[in-house]
């Protein structure tokens, strides 16, 4: 199975914290979570991707993977949102998501038809 991350932003802990209570209440794709992390740094990613359930067939060596390759490859990127966190303050995460190719489709469709 293969896997993708992205980073989505920076969001006030809270506003994260109700986006994934809306999430638990609606039929979400078995293979894509959103992390939140206090730092942006590898250790943080990897420790936030391995934090995701086993009961959802995950391959968690994988989705690591896909954070390692992610950082490796979009050192602008990262640079970029580790000082939007930085500027935003404490109170804050840096938003991710992990998903295999499939059920980040499956979102997408459900967006659209919404």
């Amino acid at each position: 199975m293969k896997y993708t991350f992205e980073i989505l932003g920076v969001s006030p802990v809270l506003d994260f914290f109700n986006h994934q209570q809306t999430l638990s209440q609606r039929k979400v794709p078995p293979r894509l979570k959103y992390l939140g992390t206090y730092q942006c740094t590898l250790d943080a990613l990897i420790e936030s991707a391995e934090t995701v359930p086993s009961q959802a067939d995950w391959g968690i060596d994988q989705a690591v993977d896909s954070v390692i390759q992610f950082w490796m490859n979009h050192p602008e990127i990262i640079s970029y949102w580790k000082q939007r966190l930085n500027d935003a303050g404490k109170d804050n995460l840096l938003v991710s998501r992990v998903a295999d190719f499939e059920s980040l489709k499956v979102e997408f469709e459900s967006l659209i038809s919404s």
